[in-house]
């Protein structure tokens, strides 16, 4: 039987020896917290191609593509629910309302290396933690018949701190998501899940699709992902980065349901509650997968997949 302790630690030595290799390659510079990397221009530059490659796979058949800031409203955040499910992955916005001797105290504290953030308030900001969060309250009301198809793109930060390049912690997903009846819903999750496949094969990846479930907190978390994976309401498009018995998500099709549906009072054009499903792909996890199969140096790829990203 294998040693968990030491699966684990293979992983992680492959992880940071991969992560060694990028920051070698002046391809991620890293700081001072694990998880948070400046980018640099060729890493973006398979970001910006693979943003025109699925942006041209659902072109003429979404509403105008919206990009989302890292930031949303905090009643968006809370009616999302999002923090019942994840707390330990939440990223709070907070700033300083005082006055001139709550400044005072705060100076204080900092420069005797004490805790400063007690003297900070919550902003009216969360951080965004998917990409397609901030879309619901505009749809709120009833759907026009055949529901709504929208094409969004956001930072979203999830607070999971690894040396694992591939799980930062403020990352970039390309969505397409439907809102209306649930069959349709459940029809497009499908459709691009299979134009997903399509387009990672097509840029030379070995992608699998698998029924997955999402990173629920505590134990009614572990029943909830459970059911998540019984009822097939999550796959996920994985790709060996630095593990060929744990590849890494790089895109996932969702369908929620009416989970958005309830909180936003979103209704179909026949008065029911209206469900919701969405493909995201994970920009950067992407761009790594791409790096870590074809070499660090772009210059070596092949010419069939520089001609599709344009780089």
């Amino acid at each position: 039987m294998t040693d968990p302790s030491v699966v684990t630690d293979d992983r992680v030595v492959a992880q940071e020896a991969f992560r060694s290799d990028l920051v070698e390659a002046g391809i991620l510079v890293r700081t001072s917290v694990d998880g948070l990397y400046q980018r640099s221009a060729v890493f973006e530059s398979i970001v910006r191609g693979i943003e025109r490659l699925v942006g041209a796979a659902g072109a003429g058949r979404y509403e105008p593509l919206l990009f989302f800031p890292p930031v949303l409203p905090r009643d968006v955040f809370v009616r999302s629910d999002y923090l019942r499910s994840f707390p330990d992955l939440t990223g709070s916005v907070d700033t300083f309302v005082g006055n001139d001797r709550d400044h005072a105290d705060l100076l204080r504290a900092l420069d005797e290396g004490e805790d400063w953030t007690q003297y900070l308030t919550p902003a009216e900001v969360m951080l965004c933690s998917a990409a397609c969060h901030p879309l619901y309250p505009s749809l709120t009301g009833t759907l026009p018949e055949g529901g709504r198809r929208m094409e969004v793109q956001g930072f979203c930060f999830r607070h999971e701190p690894s040396v694992d390049p591939a799980r930062m912690q403020i990352f970039r997903q390309h969505e397409f998501v439907a809102v209306g009846a649930p069959d349709d819903c459940i029809a497009h999750r499908e459709e691009w899940l299979a134009t997903a496949l399509s387009i990672l094969s097509t840029l030379g990846l070995p992608v699998t699709k698998v029924v997955a479930n999402d990173p629920f907190f505590g134990r009614a978390g572990r029943i909830l992902a459970v059911n998540q994976r019984e009822t097939a309401l999550k796959f996920e498009i994985v790709c060996p980065v630095t593990s060929e018995e744990f590849p890494t998500a790089i895109a996932s099709g969702n369908y929620h349901m009416d989970h958005f549906g309830v909180p936003f009072e979103i209704r179909t054009a026949d008065g029911e509650t209206a469900h919701s499903a969405c493909i995201g792909f994970g920009l950067e996890r992407i761009t790594l997968a791409l790096l870590k199969t074809h070499g660090l140096d772009v210059q070596t790829w092949s010419a069939d997949v520089r001609s599709q990203l344009g780089i």
